[in-house]
């Protein structure tokens, strides 16, 4: 019986170890798919997130080349349009010109409010403030309504004073974009 019952306990033990065997083997195979799904998951949310970080840096690049172009425009528009004050050759077609590029920059500036981080808002919103000193000198003075203190040299030195807060403008939008290094 002593043989009998070993037999019994032998066949046992065999199927229950091949039995655990593949139960072991298919837990197993299940963590090792758990960690592939996982590990799959995680590539996508990676892929996601660079693509809306990479959408992101397209906006702000597009959105800082529109209003570095527009603030420009502006600028160069009131250059020429203080050289026709100073000549007295102010025309009709050089005031809509200064209303149209004014007009342009501040739709750009507005656009620009909502993308922007705080340090490049913050010049741009010094440069548009320099901006719009400027061209409400240049009207008063076109218009006949300067105040005391008004005049063309007056403009030429706010004109002369306005590059500095652009290209601090600009060098904060390359800076927020990768494209230079910030200031020491």
């Amino acid at each position: 019986m002593n043989s009998a019952i070993s037999q019994i306990v032998i066949a046992v033990l065999g199927i229950g170890g091949t039995l655990a065997a593949a139960v072991i083997t298919q837990r197993g195979a299940d963590r090792a798919r758990a960690r592939e799904l996982e590990h799959a998951r995680q590539l996508q949310q990676d892929e996601r997130e660079y693509a809306t970080r990479q959408a992101q840096l397209e906006a702000r690049r597009t959105c800082y080349a529109t209003l570095s172009a527009g603030t420009r425009d502006l600028a160069n528009v009131m250059s020429k349009f203080l050289h026709a004050l100073e000549r007295r050759e102010v025309t009709d077609e050089l005031r809509s010109d200064l209303d149209r590029a004014r007009r342009e920059h501040r739709m750009r500036h507005a656009e620009a409010q909502m993308v922007l981080p705080d340090s490049v808002a913050e010049a741009a919103s010094t440069a548009n403030r320099h901006l719009g000193g400027l061209y409400g000198l240049l009207m008063r003075l076109d218009g006949g309504t300067a105040q005391q203190g008004e005049n063309l040299a007056a403009a030429r030195e706010s004109m002369d004073k306005l590059w500095d807060p652009l290209w601090r403008m600009r060098h904060l939008m390359r800076v927020d974009l990768g494209v230079t290094d910030q200031d020491p």
